[in-house]
């Protein structure tokens, strides 16, 4: 049977937030605010709990969900940082709404889907979803709707759409509503916006002088070029996958 629990109050959160690090280790899912929209989340290790995330969603293993974390630490333990430019733009840009695109670590053990190699990484701008991800660790989260459906924007939205198939509903109040996060392919030589956000290509050049544009992706597809990545074609992009294709995505 699902729970809702508010976190409006302080001491309750600890205590919320302990629960919910409990069924997640046991493999269940929660619904968490973020700093854009509400997301469905499961332990990122836990390829049970991935499972279920997907079949509350109504998705396959082809869209694999993006991962958030509580520091900028853990990224270098999940993903393989191609150059100083991954931490230039976490410092300028993370807690934030980018999403950024690296490969995998080999030696992960974990089952996100059909990731080819690459992981999908954003940390969060909201004080509870980032005090909840240092308590649980990695969480595989996507955006807390069923398929073809606009994400939640609070628990109640949440649980009309994804009812008994979480476990954990945390209210939060309203999420900001800020839309998708940016999403920016690392894997790639330029690297490449597959979605454009909060966070403007102008304000990512500033950092990324060579980055490439969506744009740039559909006009080279229209000429017939077929435009891969270090793990496949774009489609197929690791967990940016779903965050490129959801417009409403974390």
């Amino acid at each position: 049977m699902s729970r809702t629990f508010s976190i409006a109050n302080d001491e309750m959160r600890d205590l919320v937030f302990s629960e919910c690090a409990r069924v997640l280790e046991s493999d269940g899912l929660i619904v968490m605010p973020t700093d854009t929209v509400y997301g469905i989340a499961a332990d990122a290790f836990s390829a049970t709990g991935v499972e279920k995330l997907l079949a509350a969603k109504g998705r396959g293993r082809d869209m694999p969900p993006p991962v958030l974390i509580g520091q900028r630490e853990v990224l270098m333990a999940l993903a393989e940082v191609p150059n100083t430019s991954v931490f230039e733009l976490t410092k300028r840009f993370w807690p934030g709404p980018l999403t950024i695109v690296c490969g995998a670590q080999a030696m992960l053990d974990w089952d996100l889907g059909d990731t080819h190699g690459t992981v999908a990484v954003r940390m969060p701008d909201h004080e509870a979803a980032l005090e909840l991800l240092r308590k649980t660790g990695p969480l595989a989260v996507s955006s807390a709707n069923t398929h073809g459906s606009p994400a939640a924007c609070d628990a109640a939205e949440a649980e009309e759409m994804l009812g008994e198939s979480v476990d954990i509903y945390i209210d939060g109040g309203a999420a900001p509503g800020i839309g998708a996060s940016t999403i920016v392919d690392l894997t790639r030589t330029p690297p490449r916006i597959l979605r454009e956000g909060p966070i403007t290509a102008a304000e990512l050049r500033e950092v990324l002088p060579d980055l490439e544009d969506s744009a740039a992706t559909e006009e080279s597809a229209a000429s017939g070029t077929e435009e891969t990545t270090a793990s496949g074609t774009e489609e197929t992009t690791a967990s940016g996958g779903e965050a490129a294709d959801e417009t409403t995505q974390e």
